[in-house]
């Protein structure tokens, strides 16, 4: 884990005692498509998403213990399930799920992520990857120092498109590892691609 993750989540611990107020939503939603509602629902004291599904007698259906931030983490309804935000003070990141009738099982289907990177917003971006398709798309950025009379300039690197093999993940299986695996999984395309860029910007200077 990188420097910058590490100091997130010292933040995390430290913030920790005051997510209580924002873990307390709920939904309240037909999530197994039954016609009848079932609840989501974050933890205040386990720090864990818990699902009870009328198709399931309404047992708790748990994640992993979850890392969270006071600034703004929440349980939200989606048109085929439910998401997951965990917004931290400059990023954040959010995981989408939906309930698969053939397994009977709550299946992460999808993340995103946002940054606003340090003071000259280098790092800063957003992107969206689906976990059933494979689809990543980002749009990131980098501070060049030396752009602009060596005053600085903020450089948008050309949309990434990409696919890849993402591993399936249940509820029962999430937690804040499941957002850095992806990360870790993906930063060396994204310095992959900002190598590409800084060297074409180069070359037509």
């Amino acid at each position: 884990m990188n420097n910058h993750k590490k100091t997130v989540l010292v933040t995390t611990f430290l913030l920790m005692p005051c997510s209580l107020i924002v873990a307390q939503e709920r939904v309240i939603k037909d999530i197994d498509f039954d016609g009848k509602n079932d609840t989501v629902y974050i933890d205040p004291k386990e720090y864990k998403i818990v699902c009870k599904l009328s198709t399931q007698g309404f047992k708790k259906l748990k994640s992993k213990p979850i890392e969270m931030s006071s600034d703004n983490t929440y349980i939200e309804s989606t048109r085929n399930g439910f998401e997951f935000r965990n917004n931290w003070m400059r990023s954040g990141y959010a995981g989408q799920f939906r309930y698969e009738k053939a397994e009977k099982r709550i299946r992460l289907i999808g993340m995103t992520e946002y940054a606003f990177g340090n003071a000259t917003n280098d790092g800063s971006g957003e992107a969206s990857a689906n976990l059933l398709t494979g689809n990543y798309i980002g749009d990131w950025h980098y501070f060049d120092h030396l752009a602009n009379n060596e005053k600085g300039e903020l450089v948008k690197i050309p949309t990434i498109r990409a696919k890849m093999n993402f591993k399936k993940t249940y509820l029962e299986d999430f937690n804040q590892e499941s957002y850095y695996s992806l990360s870790d999984q993906l930063n060396p395309l994204i310095e992959k691609q900002k190598a590409l860029e800084r060297k074409r910007r180069n070359k037509n200077n």
